[in-house]
């Protein structure tokens, strides 16, 4: 994978050059993007950029980091509290998010978002308003894993760490997820999936593969 130095500044005004000039692969309405990697990426940034730059350009945006659509504890901890396995395929609900953000943004939908559904800290439903995407707006979500579940996105970004990266980002306290990030990178290959890959072990001095097509 070749990769050239760029700023976060001309990244993000290159995507989202790119997503202004894109039509909907649905048909639809409305654009949908993924800026995907492990909480040591920092995707949330990343998205907060692309999602200013966008603004700037007139468009609409919905922000929604899939760490608002986590699943009750209950469920989360069925097999103990740092089991690698549970958070690769139980954590996230992924029903909620094809429900509360991708239906209503199917053609002939509503462009009605939840913006996020359940609350970890209290463990209870954050109880917050739906937010209306008009035609031409642009959902962004970001968050781990998220090419493995065939979300349909017109623009997918992964925001790539080698494993010590990774393992010195993580937090010690969140490092036994690390066995699932290895599992993602061999079943789901995002670095070969996504549209476009950002290399981020040094967070001052990002690198990418470039835009699709170049």
């Amino acid at each position: 994978m070749q990769c050239e130095a760029i700023t976060w500044e001309r990244l993000t005004d290159a995507l989202a050059d790119h997503l202004g000039g894109l039509n909907p692969a649905d048909g639809g309405p409305w654009l949908k993007a993924a800026v995907d990697g492990a909480p040591a990426a920092r995707t949330g940034e990343v998205a907060g950029r692309l999602a200013d730059a966008l603004r700037l350009r007139g468009r609409k945006v919905v922000v929604v980091g899939t760490e608002g659509f986590l699943r009750p504890a209950s469920l989360r901890y069925e097999f103990g509290k740092e089991d690698p396995d549970s958070y690769y395929d139980g954590w996230f609900d992924i029903r909620a998010l094809w429900r509360e953000v991708f239906g209503p943004l199917e053609p002939g939908g509503t462009g009605r978002v939840l913006p996020d559904l359940w609350n970890p800290a209290t463990d209870r439903a954050t109880r917050s308003p739906y937010v209306q995407l008009p035609a031409g707006g642009v959902l962004l979500m970001h968050g781990p894993m998220l090419l493995r579940h065939w979300f349909p996105f017109d623009l997918t970004v992964h925001v790539r760490l080698s494993a010590g990266a990774l393992e010195r980002g993580t937090a010690a306290g969140a490092k036994w997820t690390l066995p699932a990030f290895a599992r993602y990178e061999r079943e789901a290959r995002p670095g070969e999936a996504a549209d476009v890959v950002v290399r981020a072990d040094d967070p001052r001095h990002p690198a990418w593969t470039g835009l699709p097509g170049q």
